[in-house]
């Protein structure tokens, strides 16, 4: 069975509450449970996590090597900061597919600025809650056809 990792990094936890008219009113357990009920529609594996702590994204990024075929991660604000991230994902050699809520490229001038796009397979920005689907779906094609 196919395995994809979900990485929320930090605030997101906070969805929902923070900031609705630039992230949303839907929670991030409703996010997590609509991935789940696609997970399993599709009949893959997903592990979902949060993280407020860049060492801990950094430690499962290089960890899902040994237990991942794809890895969808949106960093949030350590998306303009955090090679520490950017390295792990270039280094893990897992598929990884980048996701935010908001389109940061009409953001301010600092969000407009990815380090871990470089090293994705691509981006998804600016479909709030639905970026998450959207991320699963790429993911999906990115494991190829399913074997009869």
């Amino acid at each position: 069975m196919h395995k994809i990792l979900v990485i929320h990094g930090p605030n997101l936890d906070l969805l929902g509450k923070r900031e609705p008219g630039i992230y949303g009113t839907t929670t991030l357990n409703a996010i997590n449970k609509n991935l789940k009920g696609q997970a399993k529609k599709a009949k893959i594996g997903l592990t979902i996590m949060q993280s407020n702590h860049e060492g801990e994204i950094v430690d499962i990024i290089g960890d899902a090597r040994k237990k991942y075929d794809v890895i969808i991660i949106n960093p949030a604000a350590y998306t303009h900061t955090s090679v520490a991230i950017r390295d792990a994902i270039a280094a893990c050699g897992v598929k990884t597919i980048e996701v935010h809520l908001s389109n940061i490229y009409a953001r301010e001038e600092f969000r407009q600025t990815s380090l871990v796009a470089p090293v994705c397979c691509g981006s998804i920005s600016g479909f709030s809650h639905n970026s998450y689907s959207l991320a699963l779906l790429a993911a999906l094609s990115l494991l190829g056809p399913k074997k009869k």
